[in-house]
């Protein structure tokens, strides 16, 4: 079940438990737009998507990556999981994704600024401060936002900043974004526990993708919670160290993982650590119902987008594996991307203090509504978090 199938079956079970109709539930499901175009750059060309799926609750809002394996599939599930997840936020945004089918690993700088700049120019009638909002996401950083909304600044003549997030903090960027998915994830987690009577002192982690979001929930969780990290992985390679591994003197880069000193494993036995908490910070599509045996964990936690597809949700839930979700537990860049928003809207710009202050309580609330939806509907936090986006969604 791919991340596209999976969302659909999850908006279909959580509307036909609100008493939607099929028809409420085909008009969901349709994206608003679907833009498919190319940008050429010399002699070389790559396909490139934006989806829009739903601007009921506010502006277009969701990343743009550069990776080989984009498509439309999957560029409209998570176009759709962004309305998800800005609904189950309760974050006056709607959905949108976007992506282009490269690896800018393999280009000179030269050639990914002409990418960014040409998919501007493609979108331009259809982005923008109050009708879509692009943010980074898989392989595009705020030097590519930064591109982006020049481009836009000089097709357009808008001068505010507001029409991408994620910009360098020179740009009109916010405080505290670079850590913000993880720090969320570190606060879904903190309260998640709360509600549970879950001690966090000494928790046992593994995280499976320490890239910037699982290296920021380690570091942050470490420092704030008390977990103690036991495995981490990357593409490559497990590091496990039963006494923990210490991510407190450490800055992020990308070869952070040879700085952790424990037992080397391979990449793919992460999920097989015998850690309290399972942490997805890598890409979609992880689990499934063929491999969720595997997990030992009692608690999955989503920090990617849709690591986790529907049947293997249902299989854990009912072998007592708890599922923080995705839409609320890596909403963390979104709150910020929309903190971001509203200071370029204002002219303002907001301390890290202020604008973790604020992410807490949003993240905070979220976790609280959704865990109190699922007592209250005796139903996976999942779907309860779903329920509550669809509820707000009509």
């Amino acid at each position: 079940m791919n991340m596209l199938e999976s969302a659909e079956a999850l908006i279909r079970r959580s509307a036909k438990k609100l008493g939607w109709s099929d028809a409420d539930v085909e008009e969901l499901l349709t994206p608003e737009q679907v833009h498919e175009f190319e940008v050429t750059v010399g002699d070389i060309t790559h396909q490139a998507y934006r989806v829009q799926h739903s601007n009921k609750r506010g502006p277009y809002k969701g990343g743009i990556r550069f990776h080989p394996h984009v498509d439309i599939d999957e560029v409209r599930a998570l176009a759709t999981l962004m309305s998800i997840k800005c609904a189950a936020v309760n974050i006056p945004l709607g959905g949108g994704k976007g992506g282009v089918a490269f690896d800018p690993r393999e280009y000179d700088e030269e050639h990914v600024e002409e990418v960014a700049r040409q998919y501007v120019r493609a979108l331009q009638e259809h982005i923008g401060p109050d009708k879509d909002v692009p943010a980074p996401d898989v392989n595009t950083n705020s030097q590519v936002m930064d591109w982006m909304v020049d481009e836009y600044e000089v097709l357009t003549g808008d001068s505010t900043k507001s029409s991408f997030t994620g910009k360098g903090l020179d740009n009109g960027g916010s405080e505290g974004r670079d850590m913000a998915t993880g720090r969320g994830g570190m606060i879904a987690l903190r309260e998640y526990c709360k509600a549970n009577n879950i001690d966090t002192n000494g928790l046992t982690v593994a995280v499976q993708g320490v890239g910037n979001v699982g290296f920021y929930f380690a570091k942050l969780a470490q420092k704030e919670l008390g977990v103690k990290v036991i495995a981490a992985a990357n593409s490559k390679v497990t590091k496990y160290n039963q006494d923990g591994l210490d991510f407190s003197s450490l800055e992020f880069s990308r070869k952070v993982m040879d700085e952790l000193t424990g037992e080397e494993r391979p990449s793919n036995e992460i999920i097989q650590v015998d850690a309290d908490v399972l942490v997805f910070a890598a890409l979609g599509e992880v689990i499934d119902a063929e491999n969720q045996s595997d997990i030992h964990a009692c608690v999955a936690l989503e920090l990617a987008n849709g690591p986790i597809d529907d049947d293997a949700l249902q299989q854990l839930e009912a072998r007592d594996v708890r599922v923080i979700p995705d839409v609320i537990a890596n909403a963390g860049g979104v709150i910020v991307s929309y903190l971001e928003w509203q200071q370029n809207r204002a002219g303002e710009h907001w301390s890290e203090e202020t604008v973790n202050t604020k992410l807490d309580e949003i993240l905070g609330k979220a976790v609280h509504e959704a865990e109190k939806r699922a007592k209250k509907d005796e139903v996976p936090m999942k779907e309860a978090a779903f329920s509550l986006a669809l509820e707000r969604l009509v």
